[in-house]
């Protein structure tokens, strides 16, 4: 059905990585390519001299192991992690490497989002591919 899918993954509390993951599984096919991708906000210049040295890349390890074990049923998937402001940062890599398939979860919103979470309603109205919102 899809040869590339991108899988965003929060750790937010309120994101559900959970369903997402399942709807990716069921629409991967079996020589698919499914990446799970997380994006790190860029470190402000303010806080960074409070970091410990070695922090980021740590922290980036960690989840890129975190983003394997939820894929690791998943064939051909991969796990990533990007820095930037997350909307942004996401369509510009979906643009960037041949994503044909966006599968995206989006947090029960207030009223300031309305129907979906900023981040979700941001890759919604502007990606270039197909995208599955998943509550």
């Amino acid at each position: 059905m899809y040869n590339h899918i991108l899988l965003p993954v929060s750790f937010d509390d309120d994101k559900n990585a959970e369903k997402a993951i399942a709807v990716a599984r069921r629409l991967a096919d079996t020589d698919c390519k499914v990446t799970l991708l997380h994006v790190m906000e860029h470190v402000p210049g303010y806080v960074i001299n409070y970091i410990p040295e070695g922090f980021q890349e740590e922290a980036q390890k960690a989840i890129v192991s975190s983003l394997q074990q939820m894929g690791a049923d998943i064939p051909g998937a991969i796990g990533m992690v990007i820095e930037g402001q997350a909307g942004r940062s996401i369509l510009d890599w979906v643009d960037a490497n041949d994503v044909d398939c966006i599968v995206i979860a989006s947090h029960r919103p207030g009223m300031q989002d309305y129907f979906l979470g900023s981040t979700a309603s941001q890759v919604v109205r502007h990606a270039k591919c197909g995208v599955h919102v998943v509550r």
